[in-house]
C-alpha cells in the first residue's frame, strides 16, 4: 500500500536529501577542497534496502581506497613519461572492468570503482603532478564521507529490510513455480508452461544477487545466506523435473499407455500442490504419503521391460522427486521466515548439509571484449585531448572513461548512456538556474539546503522508480556541481579557473562531448554484441558439457545446474531482444541442463559400479562429449544415430542388471538422454545398430 501511494519513494528520497545534506555540511566543516563529491557519492551509494547499502558502502570504500592508492603509485615515477603514464591508467582500466564482470556480484563494483577513481583523481590534474598525493587523499575523504552518511542514514532511519524484501520475492517465486508444476501435471498442459517456467532462471538469479546482502541486514536478525542457497537448489530442480515429466506424460497419453493409478497419483499430487499453505505439519504428512505412493507405485523393470515401461518408471520417479522438491522449498520458506534459527523440521539440517556457493558462468571473452572497449575508448579520448590541446580535456577523458567501466556488463550500453545524456540536458537548466541565479542571492548552508530541497527531493524520488531513474540519476547529478556544492559561491574553481558562467558552459560542454563520444565509441565496440553474447553463452554451455562428460570425479551436479541456470537467466533477455524463441532447439539451454543432468548420473553410478560394467556408460559419456563439441550455434542439433545406438546399448546392457538399484539408476538418466536428444526416434526395442556400424 505505501509502494502504490509513492510513500516508499517520497521515504526514500528524504532519506538521500538528508544523507547528502550531512556529508556535505561535514564536507564543509572540515574545509575539504571539493565537497561536492560527498554530496555525489552519499546519492549514488543510495539504495532502498540497509543491508544493501551498507554492503555496497563497504565495497565501495575499498574500490575508493585501491584506486586512489593506484593514482599515488603510478603518476609520480610516470609524470615524465605521457605514454607510459597513458599505457598505465588504459592496463588498469581494463583490468578492473575484465575482474568485475567475472565477479558477476555485488562485489563486483569493487573493481569497477577501483578503475575508474583513478581517472578520476588522475586527469583533471594530470599537468600538476606534483599535487597527486594530496588529491587522492582529499578525493578519498570526500567519496568516503558522502559512503559513510548514506550507509548511517539508510542503516538508522527507518531501514528498508533486505529479509523482508526477500521473503516477499521468495513467496512469490515460489507461487509461480507451483502453479507451474500443477499446470504441468494437467493431461493436455499448455505449451506456454515450458516458456513461462524458464523464468525462474532469472528468478533464481535474482535471489542470488539480494541474498549477497543479507549478512549486512540491519533492521533484524538476518536469515542464514545458506538457506537462500537451498531454496535456490530446490527451485533449479523443478526445471528439468518439470520438462521430464510433461515429456513423459505426452508420450505415454501418445501410446495410450498412461494407467488410471499413474493418472490418479497426478491429479492428488495437483491437489496437494493447490492446497499447499504455511501449515507445516499437514504439508509435510501428506507430502510423505504422496512420495511412498509415488515408491509404491513406481514399476520394477528388468530385461523383459518394454520401453512403455520405462517410460511409467520414468515418470512415477520423476513424480516423487517433483513433491519431494515442493516439500523442501515450503519447509526451507518457514525456516526462512521463523524468528529463530532453530530448525522448525527434521529435515533442515540435511537441506542446508553441503550447500556452498552458487557458481555462476563466467564469460571471459565477454569480459575481455569490454575491458578491451574500454581501454580504447580511454587511448582514443587521450589521443583527442592531446591533439585538440584543450583545456578542459581532463574532464572530458575523466567522464568518457566512467562509461564504459559502468557499461561494459551490457550487451547494448547504448540506451543508458542516451538516458544519461537526456539527465544531463535537463541538469544544465536546473544547475544553471541555481548556480548563476538562486543561490548566489542566498548566503550560508542552511539556505543553501532549502534552497535544493524542491528539486532533490523530487529527483531522489524519481530515482526510486526504475522507469525514470535512467534520467533522474543525471539530472541530480548535474546538481553536485562545483558551481553549486561550494563554500563560497563565485570563488576560483582551481588555480585560474574563475566560476564564471563562461566556465560553467565549457564544463558542460566537455560533459556533453564526454557522452557523444562514449556513446559513439559503445557503438563501434558493441556492434553486434547481442548476437555474439548469444553464441558464447551455447558455446559455454556446449563446452562446459563435453568437458564434464567423461570426468572421473565424482559429479558437481548442483554446481552444474547453477551455471547453467545463470547462463538461461542471461540468455533469456538476449534472445528476446534478438527476436528468437528460447525454445528453438539450437537456443535450448535447458535441453542441454536435462542432458547434463543425466552426464551427472550416470558418472556418480560408473563411479559406484564394479569396473566390468562401465564399458557401457563410458560409450555413451565418450558420445555425449562428441556430439557437444560438434554444435554449432544457431544450426538445428544434428542426429547421431552412434551415440542413440550406445544410448539404448546401455540401456538394454543395464535392463538386465541383476540388481535393481543398479537398473533403475542407469535407467533414469538413460531415458532422459533418449527422450531429450533423440525425441523423434523410434521406441527402443533392445540394442539398436547405427548404419554402417556397430552399436
Amino acid at each position: 500500500m505505501t509502494n502504490r501511494w509513492g510513500i516508499n519513494a517520497a521515504v526514500f528520497s528524504l532519506k538521500c536529501y538528508i544523507a547528502s545534506m550531512l556529508a556535505t555540511f561535514i564536507a564543509f566543516s572540515i574545509g575539504l577542497e571539493r565537497p561536492y563529491w560527498a554530496f555525489l557519492t552519499a546519492y549514488i551509494v543510495s539504495g532502498p534496502f540497509a543491508g544493501a547499502v551498507v554492503s555496497r558502502a563497504l565495497f565501495r570504500l575499498i574500490g575508493t581506497f585501491v584506486g586512489a592508492s593506484f593514482s599515488i603509485f603510478i603518476v609520480p615515477p610516470l609524470v615524465h613519461s605521457p605514454v607510459l603514464l597513458v599505457s598505465a591508467m588504459t592496463c588498469w582500466l581494463g583490468a578492473c572492468v575484465f575482474l568485475s564482470l567475472l565477479d558477476r556480484k555485488p562485489t563486483s563494483y569493487m573493481f569497477v570503482l577501483s578503475g575508474y577513481t583513478a581517472g578520476l583523481i588522475v586527469w583533471p590534474i594530470v599537468d600538476a603532478p606534483q599535487h597527486i598525493f594530496d588529491v587522492a587523499t582529499l578525493r578519498a575523504q570526500e567519496i568516503a564521507i558522502g559512503i559513510l552518511c548514506s550507509a548511517l542514514i539508510h542503516g538508522v532511519v527507518l531501514p528498508g529490510s533486505v529479509s523482508r524484501a526477500l521473503a516477499g520475492r521468495m513467496a512469490a517465486i515460489l507461487k509461480d513455480a507451483e502453479v507451474w508444476s500443477r499446470d504441468t501435471l494437467d493431461l493436455e498442459p499448455d505449451p506456454k508452461i515450458d516458456i513461462e517456467r524458464r523464468r525462474l532462471a532469472q528468478d533464481i538469479t535474482e535471489l542470488h544477487q539480494q541474498s549477497v546482502h543479507l549478512p549486512f541486514e540491519t533492521t533484524q536478525l538476518a536469515p542464514r545466506v545458506k538457506l537462500v542457497r537451498a531454496m535456490e537448489d530446490n527451485l533449479a530442480h523443478l526445471m528439468p523435473l518439470g520438462a521430464a515429466i510433461a515429456d513423459r506424460i505426452a508420450t505415454l497419453r501418445a501410446h495410450e499407455a498412461l494407467p488410471e493409478n499413474t493418472m490418479a497419483l497426478m491429479a492428488d499430487i495437483r491437489s496437494w500442490i493447490d492446497t499447499l499453505n504455511d501449515d507445516l505439519e499437514a504439508i509435510e504428512e501428506t507430502g510423505d504419503a504422496l512420495m511412498v505412493r509415488c515408491s509404491e507405485l513406481e514399476p520394477a523393470i528388468d530385461a523383459q521391460s518394454d520401453w512403455v515401461a520405462l517410460l511409467h518408471m520414468s515418470l512415477v520417479a520423476r513424480l516423487g522427486e517433483l513433491v519431494r522438491a515442493h516439500l523442501n522449498c515450503r519447509v526451507l520458506k518457514a525456516q526462512y521466515v521463523a524468528p529463530s534459527t532453530r530448525p522448525v523440521s527434521p529435515r533442515i539440517p540435511a537441506l542446508l548439509a553441503d550447500i556452498g556457493e552458487r557458481q555462476l558462468n563466467r564469460d571471459y571473452t565477454g569480459a575481455a571484449r569490454a575491458a578491451g572497449g574500454a581501454m580504447l575508448t580511454v587511448v582514443v579520448g587521450s589521443l583527442i585531448w592531446h591533439f585538440s590541446g584543450w583545456s578542459d580535456g581532463g574532464t572530458f577523458l575523466m567522464l568518457a572513461s566512467v562509461f564504459p567501466a559502468l557499461f561494459g556488463a551490457m550487451d547494448n550500453s547504448l540506451p543508458p548512456v542516451i538516458g544519461f545524456f537526456k539527465g544531463t540536458v535537463l541538469s544544465v537548466i536546473i544547475a544553471g538556474a541555481y548556480g548563476f541565479a538562486i543561490l548566489p542571492m542566498l548566503d550560508g548552508f542552511p539556505e543553501m539546503a532549502v534552497a535544493l530541497a524542491p528539486a532533490l527531493l523530487v529527483l531522489g524520488a524519481l530515482i526510486a522508480n526504475p522507469k525514470t531513474a535512467g534520467f533522474a540519476l543525471p539530472t541530480m547529478l548535474g546538481l553536485g556541481s562545483p558551481f553549486i556544492i561550494s563554500e563560497q559561491y563565485g570563488a576560483d574553481l582551481g588555480p585560474g579557473v574563475p566560476a564564471t558562467f563562461a566556465t560553467f558552459l565549457n564544463s558542460q560542454m566537455a560533459t556533453f562531448v564526454a557522452i557523444f563520444f562514449a556513446a559513439g565509441m559503445i557503438r563501434i565496440i558493441q556492434t553486434a554484441g547481442v548476437h555474439h553474447a548469444i553464441q558464447r553463452s551455447l558455446r559455454a554451455g556446449w563446452n562446459d558439457l563435453a568437458e564434464r562428460s567423461n570426468r572421473w570425479a565424482r559429479p558437481n551436479l548442483q554446481g552444474w545446474i547453477s551455471r547453467m541456470l545463470d547462463r538461461q537467466a542471461q540468455l533469456g533477455p538476449r534472445l528476446k531482444a534478438a527476436g528468437k524463441a528460447p525454445v528453438e532447439p539450437h537456443y535450448d539451454i535447458l535441453r542441454d541442463l536435462r542432458a547434463g543432468v543425466a552426464v551427472g548420473e550416470l558418472r556418480a553410478l560408473r563411479l559406484d559400479i564394479d569396473k566390468t560394467q562401465h564399458a557401457p556408460l563410458t560409450d555413451v559419456l565418450v558420445g555425449m562429449q562428441g556430439y557437444y563439441r560438434k554444435l554449432t550455434p544457431e544450426e538445428p542439433p544434428t542426429d547421431d544415430p552412434t551415440l542413440l545406438a550406445r544410448i539404448d546399448a546401455a540401456l538394454a546392457r543395464f535392463q538386465a542388471n541383476p540388481v535393481e538399484s543398479v537398473r533403475r539408476r542407469a535407467a533414469l538418466p538413460l531415458i532422459t538422454l533418449r527422450r531429450t536428444l533423440f525425441a523423434d526416434a523410434p521406441p527402443f526395442t533392445g540394442v539398436s545398430t547405427p548404419p554402417g556400424g556397430k552399436p
